[in-house]
């Protein structure tokens, strides 16, 4: 696809003076429709900063660092500068992309819309290709000296896009991108306290902590002590994503009359759009692997890999529903169920209090330098980041577990007949075709995926 770029006023030279893209991430107007699972959406916003540097490349544009816009679900003012270092930002990337922090004060007082350069997602095609940036936005750039996106999501494909640019978005994921002082150096403590151990193990500590994790010598009695391991489950099992699936979960009648009152009023367009459509069963949406993984059938699969009671399970993510009875199936297998909650102190925590972003940051670190990392959902936005990050700082030693749910709901549909040993087998065969770190497939995240010739 470089032909674009020959063929483009971007190679020609008309574009000596850079112009303006300026960039505010949000839910939009429907925002209720994205109701819930607040990590998830902290890490999406995240992974279109980089596609909207590689963008800006493409343009041969400057940048202006993207605002991230206020929800009234969400309510959190997190701003980039909050999360992450600006200064190291613009400072990696400046040979690829100028950056800049604000919008010159000559273009301040434009109003994008009446001009015309105002971009929504309603104008840009999901997955859009390099060619409708040059035709659409281009001509726009060129005219005013600045476009605007807003509500900029999920805007950029993965292929086809030329190297260079697929190269930059990896550069920009996994280099450009460190998390600001204050949430290393509590990711560094919540760290050192779920291993009992103060020294970074592997790469992915120093990349993550930085100068907030430092290299030192154990003397004495501690000489020979070793870092406590645990496994990271992100467990995918708060109300939002339940109701939304339309599966059962073995509530009955009330289960069923709660969560169609929760759909009700949190996704009204759903809700049309069964209207519209021929139904589907519970156990044939269960049978599809639509179903998020329950904790009973999280622990399940970790005991049939072998994982014993003694195992320490750090779990990332927000409210489990059905809260305390719906977790105990799991902490009866597995006691020692920890959280950033009660490992920090509420006065260590007041700072990321209403900041769901920067508390889904000190989930990303306790998931990434994770011993393993366990997920029940392979379409979880935070899940692929963290997968990603493991796979290309983990030198192959910082495995991911993927249970495919279609294949478990077929092994757990035996549940009356099955015995355990071949329970284990099944389990960890589905495991073990999951676990090989393979080639980025065309159209592929390079986030998720970032093992490729680019």
């Amino acid at each position: 696809m470089s032909s674009v770029f020959e063929s483009s006023d971007v190679q020609s030279g008309s574009m000596d003076k850079k112009e303006i893209v300026s960039l505010k991430f949000g839910e939009g107007k429907n925002v209720v429709q994205m109701y819930g699972r607040l990590a998830n959406m902290a890490s999406s916003a995240l992974v279109e900063v980089c596609n909207a540097v590689a963008v800006a490349s493409l343009l041969n544009a400057t940048l202006v660092i993207p605002r991230f816009l206020f929800s009234n679900v969400w309510k959190d003012s997190s701003q980039f500068g909050d999360i992450y270092q600006e200064d190291y930002f613009i400072k990696t990337l400046k040979d690829e992309v100028n950056i800049v922090k604000d919008l010159p004060l000559h273009l301040k007082s434009l109003d994008f819309k009446e001009i015309g350069s105002l971009i929504t997602d309603a104008d840009i095609s999901k997955e859009a290709t390099p060619t409708e940036y040059i035709e659409k936005v281009l001509p726009l750039l060129s005219k005013h000296g600045a476009v605007h996106f807003l509500g900029y999501g999920n805007r950029l494909g993965f292929d086809p896009l030329p190297s260079e640019l697929q190269r930059l978005r990896c550069k920009c994921n996994y280099h450009a991108l460190k998390f600001v002082p204050k949430i290393q150096e509590m990711g560094s403590l919540l760290i050192r306290r779920i291993r009992k151990y103060d020294a970074p193990r592997n790469k992915l500590d120093k990349q993550l902590l930085g100068n907030f994790i430092k290299d030192f010598r154990l003397n004495g009695p501690d000489m020979d002590r070793k870092p406590l391991k645990y496994i990271a489950l992100h467990l995918r099992f708060e109300v939002d994503m339940v109701a939304y699936s339309l599966c059962e979960f073995g509530g009955g009648q009330v289960e069923k009359t709660k969560l169609q009152a929760y759909r009700d009023v949190h996704f009204p367009l759903l809700m049309q759009r069964l209207k519209r459509s021929t139904a589907v069963s519970a156990e044939e949406l269960r049978r599809l692997g639509k179903c998020p993984l329950t904790p009973e059938e999280a622990a399940l699969v970790l005991a049939a890999l072998g994982f014993t009671s003694e195992t320490y399970i750090y779990l990332a993510g927000s409210q489990i529903y059905g809260g305390k009875s719906r977790m105990q199936p799991l902490t009866n297998l597995y006691p020692r169920v920890i959280t950033k909650e009660n490992l920090l102190s509420p006065t260590e925590l007041a700072p990321f209090k209403n900041f769901s972003s920067q508390l889904a940051a000190l989930d990303f670190i306790a998931c990434a330098t994770a011993d393993v990392f366990a997920i029940t959902d392979s379409g979880s936005q935070l899940s692929s980041l963290v997968s990603g990050f493991r796979t290309y700082y983990g030198g192959g030693h910082a495995p991911t577990l993927r249970p495919s749910k279609k294949r478990l709901a077929e092994i757990l549909s035996k549940n009356q007949t099955i015995d355990w040993k071949e329970f284990e087998a099944r389990v960890t065969k589905m495991i073990s075709g999951a676990q090989s770190v393979r080639l980025r497939g065309w159209g592929r995240s390079i986030y998720r995926q970032p093992r490729c010739p680019e």
